[in-house]
């Protein structure tokens, strides 16, 4: 296949990226846009020009000509019954994390992707990070000997926390600290994790009528002795940074490799607004005629790998399993104790989920 008709459902924050990412790759030919909200749709039009644009997603998932799609949608709760939709109808899919809200979800969806010999593959952009590649590269290579330990804390302004728990019930683990449990997961196969421990605060948010926690850390055991430490929240102070900031640490048997993703390396101080960070949000932003961070080379490889027949570098399956880990590390705050993986019976489903 030499281009593909591409349809984008959900042209918000990061949709809106997708779509003008995908309008500009020399490797689509037909681009649809759905968007919910009709004063979106409208600003959306003039930035990449779609084939069509309507505020019914079922309109593209309807279209024969259509070959793949892209999902972007808020609540997170519609991931699971727009992507299945999708892969119904015949269409390859990328699906913003998280993958679904149940693990049973989860794997209905790979079983259909798979029967149906079609491209599905999760929103963990920063696998596409340039320093998140390096730690992986230098793993590969043998740089850092064999890996013993991982640490990675990652936090975002309070008001996006506060935006992102007002419209679905998942914490820092399931919403922030996925990234870096996908990352770190990926870096370790073919090891699998065994065991998780996990603390949420409670102070802030919950001073605010927010049902939700300040922060999670969470501890992961490996079936091959290896730890590793995850913390993620979302109440930063506004405008430091403006969205995100994360350091990561791995340790191996021949070196250590110290990250710093805070994005301090770019900083403005104006008279109006005092000192700012102008390109520190996670997914990235556009800069003129650049873009500065992660997910518009991860749409473009999504673009590829369907246009070029290639494999997706983050598979369900993969996203499936960090599912579990978050599950677990929500259920392992509530119960003040470890949890042991795979998960059983009760455990399937996040207690904040």
């Amino acid at each position: 296949m030499d281009r593909i008709n591409l349809g984008i459902i959900g042209t918000g924050w990061c949709g809106g990226i997708r779509a003008e990412t995908a309008y500009a790759n020399p490797l689509v030919d037909k681009l649809s846009i759905a968007e919910s909200r009709p004063e979106r749709l409208e600003e959306m039009k003039p930035k990449c020009l779609p084939a069509v644009a309507t505020t019914n997603y079922e309109e593209l998932l309807n279209d024969a000509d259509l070959h793949a799609v892209m999902i972007s949608a808020t609540p997170e709760t519609t991931h699971f019954p727009m992507a299945k939709a999708a892969l119904e109808s015949g269409k390859h899919v990328f699906l913003e994390k998280p993958i679904a809200i149940e693990l049973s979800e989860a794997d209905e969806l790979i079983a259909l992707a798979n029967s149906k010999q079609l491209k599905f593959t999760i929103g963990y952009s920063q696998r596409f990070n340039p320093k998140y590649a390096y730690i992986r590269q230098s793993l590969d290579d043998g740089t850092l000997g064999e890996p013993v330990s991982a640490l990675v804390s990652r936090h975002i302004t309070r008001s996006l926390g506060k935006k992102i728990s007002g419209r679905v019930k998942l914490s820092p683990a399931a919403m922030e600290a996925t990234h870096d449990l996908d990352f770190v997961l990926w870096c370790l196969e073919p090891a699998k994790p065994v065991k998780v421990y996990a603390q949420n605060v409670y102070k802030l948010m919950k001073s605010r009528g927010v049902d939700a926690p300040d922060c999670t850390w969470i501890i992961v055991t490996m079936d091959n002795g290896i730890a590793f430490t995850i913390g993620a929240g979302w109440i930063l102070p506004e405008g430091y940074p403006n969205f995100s900031t994360t350091t990561l640490e791995m340790v191996g048997t021949k070196g250590a490799l110290l990250v710093d993703d805070s994005h301090r390396d770019v900083l403005l101080n104006t008279e109006s607004k005092g000192i700012q960070l102008p390109m520190s949000s996670m997914p990235g932003e556009y800069v003129q005629h650049t873009y500065a961070g992660p997910m518009a080379p991860e749409t473009n490889h999504f673009i590829e790998a369907v246009a070029l027949d290639k494999p997706v570098l983050v598979t369900p399956e993969q996203a499936r399993n960090v599912m579990e880990v978050y599950i677990a590390a929500d259920l392992s705050a509530e119960r003040g104790e470890p949890v042991t993986l795979p998960l059983k019976g009760n455990d399937y489903t996040s207690s904040l989920g």
